[in-house]
């Protein structure tokens, strides 16, 4: 079985006793004791499967680095609170139906602790063991945030291009893409997700309404049991997050992605999280790795309720 690597523990880079940040108050935790927390880090540093350029694997040590030294305070919703680090999982080497197989032996031991999953990746392909284990609920919802739809048939092996195909076939009820991109998305992938029943909101659907475009996106998974929400950094804009896979303008503003993040995850449904396609080797000046890192901190801030 795949394992999962210790995590070494937090420090915030700060002097100030004062300024408290994620260094301060992230402990250590196992799957014996992440029950004790509202959410569990989780690293995945994997690209193996990525379509676009390579340079995710690099993400959780990056994601973790800057979310280190962020502080913990939301002005509206106050401080983040009770978030553990259950470590890494080691990634097999292998092919990526191997990979896959052996990450959800492990997603699915962190899903049953009850503590919701804050997977720090990592390439897309990993969104399907991630969110496998939850469709033992009796219906399943999810939420991508994403410039992609990332539901292309598999052909030879997964890629970072198939994760929600391989979800509907194994079960998925629903699926709203957040964020779309005119002109990236596929005929093809476009007509099948809608015979899915799934809905897309492309990034003007988000500007003006950022709030509203999220009571959207969870109005059209109707009234499943639990949701699985994924962000893609390539959702925003390439100025804002030049080290993704594949960066593309016309995307989301990071104050956009932030105040949807925190409004979706107050829903009480919300059973698990991640940050996939951060590419550290294709950033400039850590731009995206603290897009992803504020992205995480937001997120956590909904937790509970929070508006």
């Amino acid at each position: 079985m795949t394992d999962l690597t210790a995590p070494s523990p937090w420090t915030s880079p700060s002097g100030d006793p004062d300024d408290e940040q994620f260094g301060d108050i992230v402990e250590m935790a196992t799957l014996a004791t992440a029950d004790e927390y509202d959410a569990v880090l989780v690293g995945e540093p994997y690209d193996g499967a990525v379509i676009g350029r390579p340079g995710a694997r690099a993400g959780p040590a990056a994601l973790r680095r800057e979310l280190r030294g962020t502080k913990t305070q939301h002005i509206e919703r106050g401080p983040v609170r009770s978030v553990a680090d259950l470590g890494t999982i080691e990634v097999p080497a292998g092919g990526v139906e191997r990979v896959q197989r052996a990450v959800r032996s492990v997603t699915a031991e962190i899903h049953a602790t009850g503590a919701v999953p804050v997977f720090l990746g990592g390439d897309n392909s990993l969104t399907f063991p991630n969110a496998a284990p939850l469709l033992a609920h009796e219906t399943l919802g999810a939420v991508s945030f994403d410039a992609h739809l990332d539901c292309r048939a598999v052909r030879d092996e997964p890629t970072s291009g198939t994760p929600y195909r391989q979800l509907h076939d194994a079960g998925l009820d629903t699926l709203a893409v957040v964020g779309a991109r005119h002109f990236e998305t596929s005929t093809a992938y476009h007509d099948y997700l809608t015979e899915q029943g799934g809905t897309v909101l492309p990034p003007e659907s988000v500007a003006g309404d950022p709030a509203g475009a999220v009571d959207d996106a969870l109005a059209a998974l109707g009234d499943v049991d639990a949701v699985y929400v994924s962000l893609d950094l390539d959702v925003l804009d390439a100025a804002a997050a030049p080290g993704v896979s594949a960066p593309t303008p016309g995307g989301l503003s990071t104050r956009e992605l932030f105040r949807m993040l925190g409004r979706i995850a107050s829903d009480d449904r919300i059973a698990g999280f991640e940050v996939v396609e951060c590419a550290p080797p294709l950033d400039a000046g850590d731009r995206t790795a603290r897009a992803g890192a504020r992205a995480v901190a937001h997120f956590l801030s909904g937790l509970g309720g929070g508006r």
